[in-house]
């Protein structure tokens, strides 16, 4: 390069900088050619600033400024003056201003890509993320990753105020075998031996406890070998915290200041208050331990009223202990037998097996289940959710957990359909008391609901060996308009406890010492009570810059199968490498 450092970023020109001689470095957006004079619009991670070169005043910039094409990377000398009046662009920064170009460089030429680098190109995702590192030059996408750095920054300046430190730990470390599957690094020096990458650095922060440090966090990049949604990646970032001698409060007004202070950088109102319901009012009212609170559709179980009427939906899942809840929607009671079926189709994937429904609509009942319901059950049901004239009443009759499931999703898909979130509102929403186990059919034991490393309630302590169902936790989940941004728990910092969790968990003594005794062994020599949250970052990211989808805040993401479109990872590794690591290849 002839020309010297760059003065300042293009998006950066400003009408103080008037008359001043001006370097200027980035990529060619677009050239005008106007015959004795040609527009370029040079483009940089701060903007646009315009380009102007004149055949008379600089006739080898201007022969060169010619041949420019989109993408080109330059280099520029010129003189910062004012745009005609009637050329001003008020959407723009710069668009007061220009640079009259003297000296022109041309430092890369490119060719032409394979989608327009501008804001409002329509592009296919895949396209997108084969060819990610131009995607990543469109202003707005740029402008997301500028933003995440931001967003990560305050976070670290907000807990450092507030006296916590950011210890680093480990990426090689042990396979645990609770949560989702493990990424299994092989061991050249030790053959046949395997590292983990960390789902979480969950026992590496309680560790920092043990040590003293009394407040730790770290902005970590974790892995779990787990199917992909939206919101979900192989390999995902998390504000990880944990503090010593906490109790729930402290960790909740904690993680509210934080959250708090994230809003805020990103240009948003936190919500005034933020309200608690324990996991049970949640499933009672919404039906998800995850609520979207910024629309109504509540539930109600009309159980009882449902075991009246002799029908054999109703009949079949109370006598299975199950239960028959229900919602209403309102003015849909015009809904049409195609949309019903579609609505048995939304329920299928979370194991329901269709929909009840039954309406108000011309002051008289309706429903194809109304003449083996009843008109005076049908009634009561309706009047049980609180259904008027015009409403749609839907009824799940299953297992709990399953009514709730089927509920919820049709819960979510009206208020979608029917715009029934106010644009622009956000609600936050703790999630407390959750049960420390949930049944697992095909383990045939019992699991962890969050992890194994979450103190029980201590009045439940009996509960561990005679009933392990009916023990709650200490945890609590923070969650923004209907997802989970953050999870954490007061921790088990006693042997005993811990042993009788491991036992609740069917783990034997030597399992549980092979796989965790390092932490049991900490527990030996004074481990001070603690607790901790992490938030998911991508989510939070995504949801605070209200994007669709992680991988639109995420610089280099994969796709829902896993794929990186522009590396072509995973991939396949030579013979000698495998040999190295003392691993076959299995063919199917």
């Amino acid at each position: 390069m002839s020309l010297p450092e760059r003065s300042l970023c293009a998006g950066q020109v400003r009408p103080d900088h008037l008359g001043q001689e001006l370097i200027l470095k980035g990529w060619v957006r677009r050239r005008r050619d106007l015959g004795s004079l040609v527009f370029v619009d040079l483009r940089d991670r701060e903007g646009i600033c315009q380009l102007v070169f004149s055949e008379d005043r600089t006739p080898a910039a201007f022969a060169l400024a010619k041949e420019l094409r989109p993408e080109y990377v330059i280099a520029v000398r010129g003189t910062v003056r004012p745009r005609g009046e009637k050329d001003v662009n008020p959407h723009m920064e710069t668009g007061s201003v220009e640079v009259e170009v003297s000296e022109l460089e041309v430092l890369a030429e490119a060719e032409t890509p394979p989608f327009a680098v501008e804001d409002e190109a329509l592009v296919s995702e895949e396209m997108r993320l084969a060819y990610r590192y131009l995607d990543l030059r469109r202003p707005f996408q740029n402008a997301r990753i500028v933003a995440r750095h931001r967003l990560a920054q305050r976070t670290r300046s907000h807990l450092s105020e507030r006296g916590f430190i950011e210890i680093e730990t480990p990426f090689l470390t042990k396979s645990t075998p609770e949560g989702a599957r493990d990424f299994l690094v092989p061991s050249r020096l030790r053959q046949g031996s395997f590292y983990a990458l960390p789902q979480s650095p969950q026992l590496f922060k309680q560790l920092c406890m043990v040590a003293g440090f009394d407040r730790y966090f770290q902005v970590v990049r974790c892995f779990r070998d787990e199917d992909l949604r939206a919101d979900r990646q192989l390999e995902f970032t998390q504000i990880d915290i944990e503090m010593s001698f906490p109790t729930e409060e402290a960790i909740m007004a904690l993680a509210e200041g934080l959250v708090a202070a994230l809003f805020e950088e990103a240009g948003l109102a936190p919500p005034p208050s933020i309200p608690r319901l324990t996991y049970a009012e949640a499933m009672e009212r919404y039906g998800c331990d995850k609520p979207d609170t910024r629309f109504g559709l509540e539930l109600g179980t009309v159980s009882e009223i449902a075991r009246e009427t002799g029908f054999g939906v109703f009949k079949g899942a109370l006598e299975a202990c199950g239960c028959v809840r229900g919602l209403a929607v309102p003015g849909m009671a015009g809904i049409s037998r195609k949309q019903i079926d579609e609505l048995n189709g939304i329920v299928k994937p979370f194991g329901g097996k269709g929909v009840v429904s039954l309406m108000r609509r011309d002051g008289a009942l309706a429903g194809a289940a109304l003449k083996h319901i009843g008109e005076g059950p049908a009634a009561a049901m309706l009047e049980a959710v609180e259904a008027k004239e015009g409403d749609l009443g839907l009824f799940v009759a299953d297992g709990y957990d399953t009514a709730c499931a089927c509920l919820s999703a049709l819960r979510l898909h009206f208020a979608g359909a029917l715009g029934l979130v106010e644009k622009g509102r956000h609600d936050l929403l703790w999630v407390h008391r959750f049960p420390m186990f949930e049944w697992s059919p095909e383990e045939a034991r019992w699991m962890a609901r969050h992890h194994p490393f979450t103190m029980p309630r201590e009045e439940h302590w009996p509960l561990l060996e005679s009933d392990p169902g009916k023990v709650e936790a200490l945890a609590y989940d923070l969650v923004l308009d209907g997802n989970e941004i953050g999870g954490g728990s007061i921790r088990i910092h006693r042997g005993d406890v811990q042993r009788k969790v491991f036992k609740a968990l069917g783990f034997s003594e030597e399992q549980a010492q092979e796989k965790f005794g390092f932490l049991l062994d900490a527990f030996r020599f004074g481990t001070p009570p603690h607790g901790g949250i992490a938030f998911g970052f991508d989510r939070l990211v995504m949801l605070l810059l209200g994007c669709d989808s992680i991988r639109d805040v995420i610089p280099f993401p994969k796709t829902t199968s896993g794929l990186c479109l522009m590396t072509g990872s995973p991939g396949t590794v030579e013979a000698k490498q495998l040999d190295e690591l003392g691993i076959a290849i299995k063919e199917k």
